[in-house]
Parts: structure tokens; sequence; C-alpha cells
């Protein structure tokens, strides 16, 4: 599928199959994130793949607001350096691997922004980073509506040239 269509088409996803994703659809989705431009190329950003049960379980448990963490096959932990930009730039890696995610037919969705502090001590991960989100992934459990989103419409919230000059 292109970009646009991804991005078209993307939706949240919160239960998943019992079946794994393959380790080539990982290592795009990790890629994809790792590829992402940054302010001053700086990625400050730090991937950490979960697919242990047992730990994704833990981690579902940490997840007040992702609590389905623990029925994915995977997750990846994002952290990040304490840095100026860093949030938007890990937020633009996040979009890349949702989206890679999804052309690949794999589910996903954003869990957490911060709240996130035990789960450094279960991943180790180090006192100088922030976890900024827990992403599942996996094979949608049911059939999701493509496309299907509600959105405000286009002449709603794009401008030309000036705020409240019509874009259509």
């Amino acid at each position: 599928m292109d970009a646009f269509e991804a991005v078209r088409t993307l939706l949240a996803v919160r239960s998943y199959q019992d079946k794994p994703v393959p380790d080539a659809v990982v290592r795009r989705i990790v890629e994809a994130g790792r590829l992402t431009g940054s302010g001053m190329n700086r990625q400050p950003w730090y991937f950490i793949v979960v697919r242990d049960r047992d730990m994704l379980r833990r981690l579902g448990a940490l997840a007040s607001s992702g609590s389905y963490v623990a029925q994915a096959p995977l997750a990846v932990v994002v952290a990040t350096d304490k840095t100026r930009f860093a949030v938007s730039d890990a937020s633009r890696a996040i979009q890349s691997m949702l989206l890679t995610a999804w052309a690949d037919g794999v589910g996903s969705n954003w869990v957490g922004f911060g709240g996130l502090e035990a789960v450094k001590a279960l991943l180790d991960i180090p006192a100088a980073l922030e976890v900024l989100a827990i992403l599942p992934f996996g094979y949608p459990a049911r059939a999701v509506g493509r496309g299907k989103k509600q959105r405000k419409a286009l002449r709603e919230v794009a401008h030309l040239e000036r705020y409240g000059r019509p874009f259509e």
C-alpha cells in the first residue's frame, strides 16, 4: 500500500490474533523508526522489542491505558533522551513504525504518554532516559474498517495563505 493509503486507513488496533509477527516484518517496523528524521539528526530514541509472553503481561499490567498490551504478540517500548526535541522526534518515529506495520497488515496503538516509570526498571532502561510509549503490535483480531474515520472536514482545518481563508 502506498504512504497516503496507509495514512488514510490507519486505525487504532487494541485486540490481536494469537499469531506471531514474522521477524522480517518486525525488522521493517523497527527500521522505519530508526530511519525517521530527527532534529539535527540527534536520533534521541531507543526501541526495545519485547516478545516474551510474561514480559508482555507485565507491561500490560503497568500500562493503565493499555492492558491489551498483554495480548499482543509483541511490543516496542520507545524510550528517549531527555533533550529538547526528543518527544517530537520520537513521536515521528512512532508514526513511521505504526504506518509501516499497517502497510504490512499489522495493527497497533500508542499506549501511554508518560506515567511509565515502572517500565524502566522492568526493562533495565537507564534512569537518564524517559519512556514515551509502549506500542503493541499484532494482526487485528477482527476486521478493521479501513478508512472509516470520523474526522473534521478539510475545510474546517485547512486554510489558504492566512487563517480563515478557505482551502478547497
